[in-house]
């Protein structure tokens, strides 16, 4: 409805136009209001397509879901592993902390600070994971820098003691930024742990070095059977600076990967898989074959993604730089549509998506990092239903 349609008939329009005359003028500014409504939500946000204009087309932007807050009060935390019980283990990475947090509890405990921790830069205590046969054995794992390496260690959860932690890895080369350091266990019982090429770009493409790849091992830190190059750790190859990895329902395992200066990457990973870097960032040539092209890219500045979680056909990206949670819909080997963007700016930096035995995901914010713009709270574990 246009505006001079409007100013035709004036709120002080002659009484000689009766009721009839106030009825159609109510109607007519009613659908002018309706259509104003329409014409703002249409064209907000991302200029996201509507449904009738793109039915199989997922909106890049939708309103942020219904969250409950976990904890609060913690320190640059940068993984969270759960027990049997349903008792979470978070890390901390400044300050080498493992925390226990009840089924429940609004307040985290010390379980333990690992001895030994070196924290400069984003380097410190990294990713957690629990042992698939915990019942039995107790293991817990932990990725760290040492004052000489990254490494990942293992040790004994009795009650609310650990015992000293044990090597399973060593001689990670380790640096102030591209440290890696998320640790998964996969549905086949192994471990794997996502290695950053730690600043030196040619270690992505050098079999022998262990940096810059995603390693696949026995929960010793022995080589598996199976693994695509003989007596190698190396699972895939030309990765920057993996710290995301999950697996769907069928067992393909997905991961996420920090760009340089372009884009960031979510990659579906094969064994033995070459996925680029240093020769390509996000999608490129991909010299016949030998390469593998991410599925999904965004700007560092929309991204810069940590770790991520998959609950049913949907992968949860957790972004630092790009302060927002950003949902996949996965279809078999593919993702369906377009990402969609939750929370946009309003919990700051998110380190990690981690899927809970409950059914909800954890979003850790790391806004106390030393980047981020810590508030009230901060930094927090909020569950996203």
């Amino acid at each position: 409805m246009s505006p001079h349609v409007l100013a035709r008939r004036p709120a002080w329009e002659s009484p000689r136009r009766g009721g009839r005359a106030r009825t159609r003028r109510l109607i007519l500014l009613a659908t002018a209001l309706a259509v104003a409504g329409f014409g703002m939500v249409a064209c907000g946000g991302d200029s996201a397509p509507t449904a009738a204009a793109a039915p199989s087309a997922s909106p890049a932007v939708r309103a942020s879901p219904a969250v409950r807050t976990v904890v609060t009060g913690l320190a640059a935390p940068w993984d969270v592993a759960f027990l049997p019980s349903g008792e979470a283990l978070i890390s901390e990475r400044d300050s080498g902390r493992i925390l226990r947090l009840p089924v429940g509890a609004v307040r985290a405990t010390e379980v333990t600070t690992l001895p030994g921790v070196v924290h400069h830069g984003e380097s410190g205590l990294l990713g957690l994971a629990v042992s698939p046969s915990f019942a039995t054995d107790r293991f817990v794992y932990a990725y760290y820098t040492s004052a000489t390496d990254n490494r990942i260690v293992r040790f004994r959860l009795a009650g609310d003691r650990a015992e000293p932690p044990t090597p399973v890895l060593t001689g990670l080369a380790d640096a102030a930024v591209h440290n890696g350091g998320r640790i998964r266990f996969g549905p086949d019982g192994l471990l794997y742990a996502g290695v950053g090429d730690a600043g030196v770009r040619s270690r992505a493409q050098d079999r022998t070095s262990l940096n810059g790849k995603i390693l696949r091992m026995r929960p010793d830190g022995g080589v598996p059977p199976g693994n695509p190059f003989p007596g190698s750790l190396v699972y895939s190859l030309g990765h920057r600076n993996v710290q995301g990895l999950a697996w769907d329902s069928d067992g393909r395992l997905w991961a996420s990967e920090f760009g340089q200066d372009r884009l960031d990457e979510i990659n579906l990973i094969v064994a033995g898989g070459n996925y680029g870097w240093p020769s390509v960032e996000g999608s490129g040539d991909t010299d016949g074959g030998r390469l593998r092209n991410p599925l999904v890219t965004w700007s560092t500045a929309e991204a810069s993604p940590s770790g991520i979680a998959i609950r049913g056909d949907v992968l949860y990206v957790a972004a630092l730089r790009g302060q927002r949670l950003w949902e996949l819909d996965l279809a078999g080997a593919a993702v369906r549509g377009r990402p969609r963007a939750l929370f946009t700016g309003e919990l700051g930096r998110l380190r990690a998506a981690v899927a809970a035995p409950d059914g909800s995901v954890w979003l850790l914010t790391n806004n106390t990092d030393g980047r981020g713009t810590p508030r009230q709270g901060d930094d927090r574990i909020i569950a996203l239903r």
